[in-house]
């Protein structure tokens, strides 16, 4: 199996409760928290672990937070690459309104890097990487680090060999899509952002498996993958395209269902398996992740169970 490493420049330590219902004005007595390390690369890397695999976890981190969330990441079983961050790694809180069954996110912002930060966290992201390996560059950017941050990982990561994954949403994202330098080898989107690089909806399947074609053949990616929530997801690369569809199975949390996904794609990837295989195990590990409760991802059973309530088809 080819070696992964995992990318996450701005993580959070996530809390996860419920209420009974959220009303503004009064104080909400919560249930005891439930805290994960949470950030895009570091749900992947965990999502790996739960699979059955192996990754290593590349993560930016800062002041107790940093502390806590290192510590619960090697609790986690993962192999850990600390990167000294500027100031206090932030956090996020995800409440379920168990009254009526929606839940509310709220993401803290992180703290400000400079230029010398960024420059020092690229060159300690190539270091790690191996030859020949897959790298996954996965979440949002920390403040004050600038879109082409991501293409330059990319063209000094191809130079290593490496095979690169980008997970990635806002600026550096419709960077990555006007094409030109350097560009990752797979791109994973959901609908909305694919909806807003296109400049208007994608209506279903076929729409959305054209627009990833497009941006294929345009050179922004080798292969392109477009996540329509319940419908599952699609990819196209130059010749193919294929669709996976979601399981039907009882949401009780979408938190970092998107982050299961390409872990248990990349996971897939790494042992050589075809890419349309690997799309519907994506599809199916993300389905199971939707399956439980706060930022516990998935469960390796229901995973694997799943795959057979997935059918993948040509598109």
């Amino acid at each position: 199996m080819r070696d992964i490493l995992t990318v996450t420049l701005n993580p959070a330590l996530d809390y996860a409760t419920g209420v009974d219902s959220v009303v503004p004005g009064v104080k909400l007595r919560c249930d005891a928290p439930i805290m994960d390390p949470g950030g895009g690369g570091i749900n992947v890397s965990r999502a790996i672990r739960l699979l059955g695999g192996e990754s290593r976890t590349f993560v930016a981190l800062g002041g107790r937070n940093g502390e806590t969330l290192a510590e619960l990441l090697r609790e986690a079983g993962l192999s850990v690459i600390v990167f000294k961050a500027p100031g206090e790694t932030r956090s996020s809180l995800s409440v379920l309104d168990r009254n009526r069954g929606e839940q509310y996110r709220f993401m803290l912002p992180g703290p400000p890097w400079a230029v010398m930060d960024v420059i020092a966290a690229e060159q300690a992201v190539v270091e790690a990487a191996a030859e020949g390996g897959l790298v996954v560059i996965s979440g949002t950017l920390p403040l004050g680090v600038l879109p082409n941050v991501v293409p330059d990982l990319c063209g000094k990561l191809h130079g290593k060999g490496c095979e690169v994954l980008v997970d990635i949403s806002g600026p550096a994202l419709h960077l990555i899509a006007r094409g030109g330098g350097p560009q990752p080898d797979i791109l994973r989107m959901n609908q909305e952002e694919a909806d807003d690089l296109a400049g208007h909806p994608l209506p279903n399947l076929e729409a959305s498996a054209d627009f990833a074609q497009l941006l294929v053949r345009r050179g922004v990616a080798r292969v392109v993958i477009v996540a329509r929530g319940p419908e599952g997801s699609v990819m196209a690369t130059e010749g193919e395209r294929w669709h996976s569809r979601a399981a039907n199975v009882p949401v009780r949390s979408k938190v970092g269902a998107g982050d299961t996904f390409v872990g248990a794609f990349t996971l897939a990837h790494a042992r050589g398996e075809a890419l349309p295989q690997a799309l519907q195990k994506a599809v199916a590990a993300a389905s199971a992740a939707v399956m439980t409760e706060g930022t516990k991802l998935c469960r390796r059973d229901d995973a694997e169970r799943l795959v057979a309530l997935c059918p993948l088809n040509p598109i």
